[in-house]
């Protein structure tokens, strides 16, 4: 870039010629050289982007708690261009980041060690949740948790800037409403309890661990085994967020007995996955074959529920030929939201991916390969639905 004659040009000429170009394009030209980078991330030019640029849905990945980088990323699959996107991350004066989830244009990462990428580590059990926008490189940090919260914790995100941590025991709530942290405080608190800390603890009241929980609107929804170690029996629950600023979690059991039985009895291992419609949520899980007790599946089917009829309906069924793929691996995941659904599988090398059209993901979908899948590892991905934003303010 040194020597092209684009490093000649004023740099008011250079964003006037990139800010034609589309969101993910711009995203896709900042990972071509250090010149581009710094030029296409001036606070001049995302103040020119933001009077015309529109969101991104991306999926994105979620790196192995055991891949650290001096040079971290966020890997995003964009399904419009059919490309996989870098987003920079070393804005974050952290030495170890991950990537959970997303809300909002906004993203949620697990981090630790508040001291810079080159200084010495600082050996201690506290994480904390930070929250950023990399198109921005905006950011700041969630009052400091124990690094068990954050092994063993499925963190949602939701607005106005609501984070809940659930475990099978107890369930962290904070609310941006009561946070008294400065946007411009990037160190961790060094000692308080949880409660002065704005994060509300109290028990989840669940049979079971919660699988898959989702945040939408204004509850969570969430799925739990209740039945034996021989044969599983699963239950949907549901509560308010508004009870949570209470200090009370109040679980409602979800059901609806259809005709014949009941509609877990077909799913092996369900799976909640957030739709593009507020009042619908996907269920996802392997299609038995019977009601045996060690049925094999015959594909992997996509549900639809009505939150407000609860009925059931069928998005999407896999296709034989790429069930195959799937049937030879031991082990999936399922990740996704808005209008695609994401499969990934041990040694596959590529991901399968379920997309619907139509508002509210109602009309014709689709089933395709995403080839490219970077970074290694045995190719078991999970992941999360990423809206990139240069609106979405921290």
């Amino acid at each position: 870039m040194d020597s092209s004659p684009l490093n000649r040009l004023p740099q008011e000429t250079l964003h006037q010629i990139f800010c034609h170009l589309p969101l993910r394009q711009i995203a896709a030209s900042k990972c071509v050289c250090k010149s581009l980078k710094s030029a296409l991330s001036s606070p001049s030019f995302l103040h020119l982007l933001r009077t015309q640029s529109q969101p991104i849905p991306l999926l994105s990945l979620k790196p192995s708690h055991r891949h650290v980088t001096p040079h971290p990323t966020l890997y995003a699959f964009d399904p419009t261009s059919d490309q996989w996107l870098r987003f920079s991350l070393s804005f974050l004066p952290f030495s170890t980041l991950h990537p959970i989830t997303s809300s909002n244009g906004l993203l949620y990462l697990w981090a630790s060690n508040q001291n810079p990428r080159n200084s010495a580590p600082v050996h201690n059990s506290q994480k904390a949740l930070v929250v950023c926008n990399p198109l921005t490189a905006q950011f700041k940090t969630l009052p400091q948790l124990g690094s068990a919260w954050s092994r063993h914790g499925s963190v949602l995100a939701g607005s106005p800037s609501v984070v809940l941590v659930l475990t099978e025991l107890a369930i962290l709530y904070h609310s941006g409403n009561n946070n008294n942290n400065n946007p411009k405080d990037r160190t961790f608190t060094t000692t308080s309890t949880l409660q002065n800390n704005n994060w509300l603890k109290f028990s989840s009241n669940l049979p079971s661990k919660p699988r898959s929980p989702v945040l939408i609107s204004d509850f969570v929804l969430a799925l739990c085994d209740v039945g034996s170690p021989w044969r599983s029996q699963w239950v949907m629950f549901k509560a308010k967020i508004k009870n949570m600023e209470e200090k009370a979690m109040r679980w409602v059991r979800v059901e609806k007995r259809e005709r014949g039985g009941d509609i877990f009895d077909i799913l092996k291992r369900p799976r909640l996955v957030k739709s593009g419609d507020e009042r619908k949520v996907y269920m996802v899980g392997g299609l038995k074959s019977s009601y045996a007790l060690q049925s094999a599946c015959t594909t992997i089917l996509i549900l639809r529920l009505d939150l407000e009829s609860l009925d059931w309906e069928e998005a999407g069924r896999m296709p034989v030929e790429m069930y195959k793929c799937f049937v030879e691996s031991s082990k999936f995941k399922v990740f996704g939201g808005g209008n695609r659904v994401c499969f990934s599988a041990k040694r596959l090398g590529k991901l399968a991916l379920w997309e619907a059209n139509g508002e509210g993901g109602g009309g014709a979908a689709e089933w395709r390969w995403v080839q490219g899948v970077p970074g290694g590892g045995d190719g078991l991905c999970r992941g999360f639905a990423f809206e990139a934003s240069l609106d979405a303010v921290v």
